[in-house]
């Protein structure tokens, strides 16, 4: 191992998940979101494991380059960005489906398609005023779209701001202004349910699904229904104990002087810090697992430690495994520890962390 930190990926949860998206959508094929590095857990290597689905998103041409320069070789979807006549062509060529989801975008690609057929995803702003047209853009852009003879294929999509809270009337509203919208262009394609709608509202599932965090083994629901308890964790964070060190009553650990030994205590430090994608923010307290038992952080996050309290596991020694997330210690639980989400845990993953698979 280069590094001190190593992030465990497990391939068979991750096609136990994609089995969960086919037993909850069996009509719907599958888009799984590979953005970002796949979540943290590694793009190729990912891509080459969910080798099931029917298509993998990402956000940024150069991710699509890199998998098709990997071999894969399934359907690929760019997702929102900005793409030039050349990128358009690159994409032609290397069959990757674009979005249109503005009217510069819709423009780009129907003067494109005249030469370099396109597959297309058309992108309604239903509420959330992120990206995408509003209805009426979105309809008169499906009027150009629909009859360009090189869109070879049109898909209607929209994203939920709120799928992940359960009976929101927001959502509700998203889904009546596609419904409206999409009644115009019967042969298009729909594609709504991202992992929380998924697992919520069948009713949503379309022609595409596309799932993200519940691929990884995240939960996106703070209450999921009984079914979403069976998808498995992917990710195991672990890191190594570099030293122990004992510190006295009233001795203070780690920058600003933020924890105050109460008693004596032994103080670990572990190899991985913000520079590894470990929240800097997480407080005291915050806890790690290690030798079969939680230990609290103890001092603030530096770029390449964190020290914890051991004070009660006195086994702990030199080289031990720290876990900082995985099956023993959820990773939204760290997130809320941290004032953030397991999302930003997962992608924020740095390089300097090592990957194994198996």
């Amino acid at each position: 191992m280069r590094n001190t930190a190593l992030a465990r990926i497990d391939t068979s949860a991750l096609r136990h998940n994609v089995g969960v998206v086919r037993r909850l959508c069996p009509s719907s094929r599958i888009m799984a979101m590979v953005k970002a590095d796949a979540y943290g857990h590694g793009l190729v290597a990912v891509a080459r494991a969910l080798r099931e689905v029917d298509g993998m998103a990402v956000a940024r041409l150069q991710e699509a380059l890199t998998l098709r320069e990997a071999g894969i070789r399934q359907r690929l979807l760019l997702l929102s960005t900005v793409l030039g006549a050349d990128d358009l062509a690159l994409c032609s060529a290397l069959q990757i489906d674009v979005t249109a989801h503005d009217p510069e975008s819709v423009a780009a690609i129907e003067a494109a398609s005249r030469v370099n057929p396109l597959r297309v995803w058309l992108k309604l702003d239903s509420g959330m005023h992120r990206m995408g047209l509003d209805a009426p853009g979105f309809i008169a852009a499906d009027r150009v779209l629909s009859i360009a003879t090189g869109v070879v294929e049109l898909t209607h999509m929209t994203h939920f701001s709120d799928a992940d809270s359960p009976g929101c009337s927001t959502m509700d509203r998203q889904v009546e202004c596609f419904r409206a919208v999409h009644a115009g262009n019967a042969a298009a394609q729909a594609s709504l349910a991202n992992s929380a709608a998924i697992l919520t509202r069948p009713e949503v599932h379309a022609d595409w699904v596309r799932p993200g965090i519940m691929l990884y083994g995240g939960r996106p629901l703070s209450n999921p229904p009984a079914h979403a308890t069976s998808l498995r964790t992917a990710m195991t964070l672990t890191a190594r104990v570099v030293t122990v060190r004992e510190v006295g009553t009233g001795e203070q650990v780690g920058y600003a002087r933020q924890w105050t030994a109460a008693r004596p205590s032994r103080i670990a430090a572990v190899g991985i810090g913000y520079a590894d994608g470990y929240p800097r923010h997480a407080p005291n307290g915050t806890p790690v697992w290690i030798n079969g038992a939680i230990a609290p952080l103890a001092g603030r996050v530096s770029m390449d430690t964190i020290t914890i309290d051991v004070t009660d596991l006195p086994a702990v020694g030199v080289g031990d495994e720290v876990v900082l997330w995985g099956p023993p210690l959820a990773a939204a639980a760290v997130a809320a520890h941290a004032g953030t989400i397991d999302y930003e845990l997962l992608a924020g993953l740095g390089p300097r962390v090592d990957r194994a698979y198996n």
